[in-house]
């Protein structure tokens, strides 16, 4: 990607909005592009502004961040969609993720914190945003009985021993180079498997992956 990484906040809170764009701000390859204080408008921010990553917090007045963010994400646009919570919050962001936000922080992280994350998401890296946090509302929210249903247990079958290897590894939060290294391959390797994952499962990206070898019982909470 060249230029700068083109970033858009929605908040229905005003001091949120502007304690990020300053973090934000201070980023040579930055770029805040449009601000938002509900749902509707961040729509309409999306729609108008095109940025390459959206922060947006999960309960806003009226439609909620989780709507908003399946609306994005049906849209088609390249826009990724992390939402902004806190702890308190947690199962919402989780259906959040399920339908099909790249991630989430936390108000509370350290500014360094959501600059790499932002910066992940819209360079398109290869881990987990905030990979242990995410993990960690995952494993607490799949903590059921797998998904009853042929449509995925049959696609599991059709997954080869390696890849249900790396799908159980990037479950874990583990990138590209730390699933290369555990099970010694090559990097470029991993990506073929992981592509090849997301495509015989129809899933959007990591993140959908993690969720569904959860809900499938391919991995269970720690």
């Amino acid at each position: 990607m060249s230029g700068p990484l083109r970033v858009a906040l929605a908040d229905d809170q005003e001091l949120v909005r502007n304690g990020i764009r300053m973090i934000l701000e201070a980023e040579p390859d930055f770029e805040v592009v449009g601000e938002a204080a509900n749902a509707d408008e961040a729509l309409q921010v999306v729609k108008g502004s095109q940025p390459d990553v959206l922060l947006m917090d999960v309960r806003m007045p009226g439609k909620d961040g989780i709507a908003a963010a399946r609306e994005i994400v049906e849209s088609g646009v390249d826009t990724k969609v992390l939402m902004l919570t806190t702890f308190d919050l947690d199962e919402y962001v989780y259906e959040a993720l399920r339908a099909g936000a790249a991630g989430f922080l936390l108000k509370d992280m350290a500014g360094e914190d959501i600059v790499t994350a932002v910066r992940q998401a819209g360079r398109g890296r290869d881990s987990l945003l905030a990979p242990s946090l995410t993990r960690r509302l995952i494993e607490r929210f799949t903590a059921r009985p797998p998904l009853a249903g042929a449509t995925r247990g049959q696609s599991l079958q059709e997954l080869t021993p390696r890849e249900l290897e790396v799908l159980r590894l990037v479950a874990t939060g583990l990138s590209n180079s730390e699933i290369a290294s555990e099970l010694s391959i090559g990097e470029t390797t991993v990506k073929t498997h992981v592509a090849r994952l997301l495509m015989k499962l129809e899933l959007r990206d990591r993140v959908q992956l993690v969720i569904y070898a959860y809900e499938t019982g391919l991995t269970s909470p720690a």
